[in-house]
């Protein structure tokens, strides 16, 4: 009897030093920086904006020195499409690390959304200067696009073409070629390049449609109506679903003729 006392004191002197180790844990865990960063990322990665803020505010609340944070904070708000905080963010990032390349990237692309355009392409092409940045593609993807919007065309496709380069597994580059090519006239050759970003990712909806136009455009009807057929029950957007539509009934009248 007096041994199963003993062992039964001796499980609970166990379950409390286990409940107080756990609290020990949660208290140093909430008064670390990097523990509170790392909790952000994860709501981040996992497409939850408010949450990835919350912890990241606490993150900068224990170390407000921490550029990674405030580059993570930039890219919560711009999912929330809070695009100033986002703006606000980045460059306190770039205040206290005016070398961390990527948040330039990031800042160029707020400055291209907020209608910024010298700002932007100032941005791309301090991240392009970075000789050690590992991801030059972007820059050169988000120079293109740039161009591309401004109706810069030989410039758009130069960039395009060094991003492919520089990432041949690069499915929106080529995309973004496609686009650019169509728009000089050039139909073979961007169908091509749709063609090769559908090789990479065959049932994104937007390179889908993209090729379908393009094919349309050139009077490959029946093929351009195959691939319109598949995405429309995929489709959400209203405009884009009335386009395809649209298309379609075109089509139509053309196999009627």
């Amino acid at each position: 009897m007096k041994l199963r006392v003993i062992f039964l004191f001796i499980i609970a002197l166990n379950l409390v030093f286990c409940i107080s180790a756990q609290k020990r844990i949660e208290m140093e865990r909430e008064k670390d920086p990097h523990y509170q960063y790392n909790l952000g990322l994860y709501y981040l990665d996992n497409g939850n904006p408010d949450e990835a803020i919350k912890f990241l505010h606490k993150s900068l609340s224990l170390n407000p020195r921490n550029h990674l944070a405030f580059n993570a904070l930039g890219f919560a708000h711009s999912m929330k499409g809070n695009l100033r905080q986002s703006l606000q963010n980045f460059q306190k990032c770039l205040q206290i690390n005016p070398n961390f390349t990527e948040a330039h990237n990031n800042l160029g692309m707020i400055y291209q959304e907020m209608g910024f355009i010298d700002k932007a392409e100032e941005e791309f092409q301090k991240v392009l200067a970075d000789e050690k940045y590992p991801s030059k593609e972007n820059a050169h993807y988000n120079l293109a696009n740039l161009y591309y919007i401004q109706g810069k065309n030989e410039k758009a496709l130069d960039h395009i073409q060094k991003a492919v380069q520089e990432n041949i597994r690069f499915a929106m580059a080529y995309n973004l070629k496609g686009r650019i090519l169509e728009k000089q006239n050039k139909l073979p050759e961007a169908i091509l390049s749709y063609e090769k970003a559908l090789q990479i990712i065959p049932e994104e909806i937007h390179f889908n449609f993209d090729l379908a136009v393009a094919l349309f455009k050139n009077k490959k009807y029946d093929p351009a109506k195959q691939i319109f057929e598949k995405i429309l029950p995929r489709v959400t957007d209203p405009e884009t679903k009335e386009n395809i539509n649209q298309y379609l009934r075109i089509i139509q009248e053309q196999k009627k003729n």
